[in-house]
């Protein structure tokens, strides 16, 4: 008996003391980011003088913060500039809160980072330039804010992004051509935008791209004609839009789609059998766990 109560002791210190290394910078990043989004009023707040491993949606590993998950928690307030001192963070997400302000250009400094989930915000602003440093990410959804400015070219630099979602935003300007950089990418999202000129492409090149959502935009010219090369896509939304020409979509073949939505139609186009009963507008994914 003695023996087993000394090893408890002795785990119990061990604990302790593997949570205690958790590093300064990394403790009071945690503690800005419930203050300046009101952590008091958080539907799950944090007791910040207890230990780390008891705060809700912090995930320690070699004691180091890898993982801050606030979904749907009502964060009130603005993301401080010191998220970038979480080093080893491989997901956050912010999704579904109050969040206000401009995201932080500190962000990019989080050079582990797999997972970023901001969507159904207030955030306001540019994105930052400085996205394009952050080449560990896989996840960037953004939608449903306030987002202004154009979409940063360097957003092509993030060679391992699989989902890219900027929709219901107010960003402007051209489709980066450097998106057709990214060959990971398997869903892209830019619904709901003043998104103006030629679709790039480039995008032709996304050969994984399953998902190509572009509607409710000011995109004009004709459809690339390298659509065609997009073997993998299922769902092509390119609705209400400003395009002169749809002819190039004889190239694709309809049995591959799940959803096909385009608004304009030419007389002499072939679209291989089109059954436009079949169909509808994507819905957008709200999926996530708290």
């Amino acid at each position: 008996m003695k023996i087993l109560f000394s090893y408890l002791v002795l785990l119990c210190i061990t604990v302790h003391t593997v949570l205690a290394e958790v590093p300064n910078k990394e403790v009071e990043s945690l503690i800005a980011l419930y203050n300046s989004t009101n952590g008091d009023s958080w539907e799950r707040p944090w007791d910040i003088s207890a230990d780390i491993s008891t705060w809700k949606g912090v995930k320690i590993r070699n004691n180091r913060v890898v993982e801050i998950n606030l979904f749907n928690n009502n964060l009130q307030g603005v993301i401080p500039n010191s998220i970038g001192d979480l080093e080893k963070l491989e997901t956050l997400n912010l999704a579904f809160n109050g969040i206000t302000g401009e995201l932080p250009k500190e962000i990019a400094q989080l050079s582990k980072l797999r997972v970023l989930k901001i969507e159904m915000n207030r955030i306001k602003g540019e994105l930052p330039e400085e996205l394009g440093k952050m080449r560990s990410l896989m996840e960037l959804t953004a939608f449903n804010n306030f987002i202004t400015g154009s979409i940063p070219e360097s957003i092509g630099e993030i060679k391992s992004l699989k989902i890219l979602n900027l929709s219901s935003n107010s960003l402007k300007g051209n489709i980066p051509k450097s998106v057709g950089g990214l060959a990971q990418l398997e869903s892209l999202g830019l619904f709901e935008n003043t998104l103006e000129g030629s679709i790039p492409s480039e995008i032709g090149g996304l050969t994984k791209l399953k998902e190509l959502v572009l509607a409710n935009n000011q995109l004009g010219g004709a459809v690339p004609e390298e659509f065609g090369q997009l073997a993998s896509l299922e769902v092509l939304q390119i609705q209400n839009n400003k395009f002169d020409s749809f002819k190039n979509l004889q190239t694709m073949d309809e049995k591959q789609f799940l959803v096909f939505d385009y608004d304009k139609e030419e007389d002499k186009i072939d679209f291989k059998n089109v059954e436009y009963g079949r169909t509808r507008m994507a819905d957008t994914k709200f999926e996530d766990e708290e």
